[in-house]
This record gives structure tokens, C-alpha cells and sequence, in this order.
């Protein structure tokens, strides 16, 4: 039987501080062979450092090695997707990061689980080397996000993984611009397993995912996932509702027995105003992030555009 073909697709975006690195440390791998036969697909997605130079230079040394330059940066998701495309003809495809947090050494194991029978193979956290505001946030968004999503996915889980062919070709009938791998990848279904190993801290260099692209990327994944948010809306309309009626209500009863009102005046009447126009605006920017999404995927552009393919000949 021939060896099976692992792709193993990193998405890069201003790295060249650790690209020298992840290439020594996946050329590691790759001479070890481990029964495979393997290739990268790095995906440049406008990169305004050297990383593409750094790129073009692996791949001049080591024909393993195969480059996808977008024409701009479309961000970490497009940038993925791009690499899912190109690696379709791989027997099984591993997704990781570039900054080495998810270690390469770990990626047999994915393919022993593979080979096992699992068509989807998810790497689980059993610790992570963040701290301060953005270990917070991590923590924070797996935790509502449990709770949020209408569908169950697996916690501490990242986009670092393992997908079989039939699992790639089912994630690319999946016509929608804005993703959330690891929601899509649970979706999609198929005998899955899961690899724990401790997520390490960058190589070297600073992160190059902003806070403001993590929070739209959390975003995604809530909006994507859940119907929540919608249904939260219905509640405080009925509590608000209710509320109301209450009231009107207790001041009828008050009238009819001869009760004498005292009215607060401006205090109440401003309270009551700004605590339902803040109800209302809410409510508007909820359903403005569904539809603004809802426009996205009408519109049907391109994930990404590329600008160039650089791939030994075989």
C-alpha cells in the first residue's frame, strides 16, 4: 500500500519570526517519515514583513514545502480556506497556526487516530501558556460560548486538528463567508477523536491576531451558531411586556380603591425611557449582526483571490 499523503495547511501573516523555526521544526517531521508522505501548504495571506521572501526560500530548498500568496489580507479564515482548497487531493489534512502555540511534534498522533478510524480528530488544550487580558478572554468565550451555541462543540479546542478526506470534502460544501472552524468542523459530523497535548507559548515574536479580530471572530462563531441572542430578545420583550402590564395594573387597582398616587416626576419617567431605549437599541444591533451577515453571504464573493501558486513539480 502507499504511504498515505498528509497536508498539513498554516495560514501566515507577518511572521517572520517564527517562520525560520516552523520550517526546521516541520522538515524535523517530516524527515522522520512516520509512514507518511508529507507536504505543507503555506498560505501568505499579505503579509507586509518578509515572510513571503522566508517562504520562497524554504520551498526553493525543500520541494515538501508549497506557497500560496493571497493578493491582500483576507484575514485568518479565508486565509484557511484557501489552503483546504489546495490540499483537497491529501489523504488527510492537518490545520495549525503559525506560531508554533500548536506543536508539530504532536501531529502523529493525529494520524494514528486517523488511521484508527477517526475521520475528524480535534487537539484539546489541557493547558495553555497565555496570561493576563487574552488568557481571559479565551477562557471567557469558551465558557459563554457553551452556553450560546445551539450546537454542541467541544471546549478548549482550536483550529489545530486533523480532517480525513471524506470530512475535507463535506467542509467544502459549506458555502459560508463568515466561519468559525471549529463550530464547522464539528458540524460536519463523521467518527471523531480527540488528542490532548499543552498549548505552548509563541516562538518568538508578538501575536498577530488583534483583540478587535478575536472579538469579531467570537462573534462569527456566536452568530453563527446560536439563535440565542434572538430569542433573548423575545424574553425581554415579554418581561418588559409584563412588567408594564403589572404596573398599569397596580395604579388601576390603587384608582378604583381611592389611593392617592405620589408621582417621582422626571426620575421615573427618565429611567423608564433610557432603560427601554437602551432595550430597543440592543435588540437593533442584534439583528443588524444577522443581517449584516445574512447581506455578506448574498452578495457571494470570494473568499479570497490568489495571487500566486508556488508548487514543485512531481
Amino acid at each position: 500500500m502507499p504511504a498515505p499523503v498528509i497536508a498539513i495547511v498554516i495560514p501566515v501573516f507577518n511572521e517572520q519570526a517564527v517562520l525560520p523555526e516552523l520550517c526546521a521544526r516541520l522538515t524535523a517531521l517530516f524527515d522522520a517519515g512516520h509512514g507518511c508522505e508529507w507536504r505543507a501548504v503555506l498560505v501568505d495571506d499579505g503579509s507586509r514583513d518578509q515572510s513571503v521572501a522566508l517562504l520562497h526560500a524554504q520551498a526553493a530548498r525543500d520541494p515538501r514545502f508549497e506557497i500560496i500568496e493571497l493578493s491582500r489580507n483576507f484575514g485568518f479564515q479565508s486565509a484557511l480556506a484557501a489552503g483546504l482548497v489546495h490540499a483537497a487531493k491529501a489523504d488527510a489534512v492537518v490545520t495549525m497556526d503559525a506560531d508554533l502555540q500548536d506543536p508539530p511534534e504532536v501531529i502523529p498522533e493525529f494520524v494514528t487516530a486517523w488511521q484508527g478510524g477517526a475521520e475528524v480528530v480535534r487537539a484539546t488544550r489541557r493547558s495553555r501558556a497565555e496570561t493576563g487580558l487574552r488568557r481571559l478572554g479565551f477562557d471567557l468565550f469558551h465558557a459563554v460560548f457553551r452556553r450560546l451555541s445551539d450546537f454542541p462543540i467541544e471546549p478548549n479546542t482550536g483550529t489545530f486538528g486533523l480532517l480525513g478526506r471524506d470530512a475535507l470534502e463535506a467542509y467544502h460544501q459549506l458555502p459560508e463567508r463568515h466561519r468559525f472552524f471549529p463550530g464547522l468542523r464539528a458540524w460536519i459530523g463523521f467518527p471523531s477523536a480527540a488528542v490532548f497535548y499543552d498549548r505552548q507559548e509563541r516562538a518568538a515574536g508578538q501575536p498577530q491576531q488583534t483583540f478587535r479580530r478575536l472579538i469579531r471572530y467570537a462573534l462569527d462563531g456566536v452568530f453563527s451558531f446560536s439563535h440565542l441572542p434572538l430569542r433573548m430578545l423575545t424574553y425581554a420583550g415579554l418581561f418588559v411586556a409584563l412588567m408594564g402590564f403589572a404596573i398599569g395594573l397596580f395604579f388601576i387597582v390603587r384608582r378604583l380603591l381611592g389611593v392617592e398616587i405620589a408621582f417621582t416626576g422626571f426620575t421615573t419617567i427618565a429611567t423608564l425611557v433610557l432603560f427601554l431605549g437602551g432595550i430597543q437599541l440592543i435588540g437593533i444591533g442584534v439583528l443588524g449582526e444577522y443581517l449584516g451577515r445574512m447581506y455578506d453571504e448574498v452578495k457571494q464573493r470570494p473568499l479570497y483571490v490568489v495571487k500566486r501558486r508556488t508548487v514543485a513539480r512531481r
